[in-house]
């Protein structure tokens, strides 16, 4: 790791220990926590902005299916600080504009429609294909389904002779931030215990229309923070000093590759179970926290933990240990 991104990394581990702490504070502060997840009714503009933005940190914070995952997989790919960093920024900039167009549709009242509808299987099975698209795109895989998702890659063809000569290691193409953003505004359609405070009690709240993309806007932010943050941890986890600059890239594209082809079919699968048995969706076990994301253990906590522990860190570390193997 050179100087610079030695330098990002003490600051990207400052300002999370900060965060860290300050989320420490508010789990025993029972006031501000009730405050902030059950805003009162007379608030200021500046207030109603500053809760959706400690929301967006709680929620980038806590892990959360919709993110978690997608970061994961396209930072850890990037394998540098920086990049780690920029692959945050891609999906929180999707995110964040989608969450501004939720709050104005709450603003509108015309968010009902996720009071009378379960979206969550619908949500799974797109970010799910999309997440496969991605996936096989960098696994350089011959056959896979060409949605519209593909442009966001590149205009060029995917499969050149040039790319059919290469030898096998060689193949893993480089992980398509562009998507990162695309993923963001899809998986902000995803509904929970944060965006219904943030749809149905702060977006009402404002002054006016002109105001109603605001609470999304400082919410996507805090958001984006965490993301930035996890971004470049997470695209550390993938650097060893026994590897080479060539390796590591080798190891976390193929382990973004892997966690995005499988971890999508997985989400599609789950999405398809939610859609015919909404049940499953609300099967939860409770864990007494009161901060949503750590309150239950249920279909959500088991996504992030299969697609970013298992599948994700999983073939990190079985890429990592066979580098190294084939040194010895």
């Amino acid at each position: 790791m050179n100087h610079s991104n030695k330098f990002l990394a003490v600051i990207v581990l400052a300002v999370f220990a900060v965060i860290v702490f300050l989320l420490y504070l508010l789990g025993n502060s029972q006031g501000i926590i009730d405050y902030i997840l059950n805003p009162p009714a007379n608030l200021t503009l500046n207030e109603i902005l500053a809760i959706a933005f400690v929301l967006g940190v709680l929620h980038g914070t806590t892990p959360d299916e919709h993110t978690w995952p997608i970061t994961f997989s396209y930072a850890v790919g990037s394998y540098s600080t920086k990049k780690g960093m920029k692959a945050g920024i891609a999906f929180s900039s999707g995110f964040m504009l989608q969450r501004a167009f939720l709050t104005t549709l709450g603003f509108l009242g015309l968010a009902v429609i996720y009071k009378q509808y379960n979206l969550d299987g619908p949500i799974y099975v797109i970010v799910g294909i999309a997440m496969a698209v991605a996936g096989a795109f960098i696994l350089n895989k011959k056959k896979y389904l060409h949605l519209p998702f593909d442009l966001a890659f590149s205009g060029r063809q995917h499969h050149t002779e040039q790319a059919s000569r290469i030898k096998p290691h060689e193949e893993l193409k480089e992980v398509p931030l562009k998507m990162a953003a695309v993923h963001g505004l899809i998986a902000g359609f995803g509904f929970g215990a944060y965006a219904t405070i943030l749809t149905f009690i702060l977006a009402p709240k404002v002054p006016s229309l002109i105001y109603a993309p605001l609470p999304g806007l400082f919410f996507g932010m805090g958001t984006m923070v965490m993301q930035i943050i996890f971004g470049a941890l997470f695209a550390n986890l993938a650097r060893i000093r026994k590897i080479s600059e060539s390796e590591v890239a080798h190891v976390g594209r193929k382990t973004a590759g892997r966690t995005l082809y499988y971890g999508g079919m997985l989400f599609s699968l789950i999405g398809v179970l939610v859609i015919f048995f909404p049940f499953i969706d609300s099967i939860a076990v409770s864990t007494g926290n009161p901060i949503p994301n750590l309150d239950s253990i249920g279909v959500a906590t088991l996504l992030v933990l299969i697609v970013v522990g298992i599948l994700g860190v999983g073939n990190l570390i079985l890429g990592i240990l066979e580098i190294l193997r084939k040194k010895k």
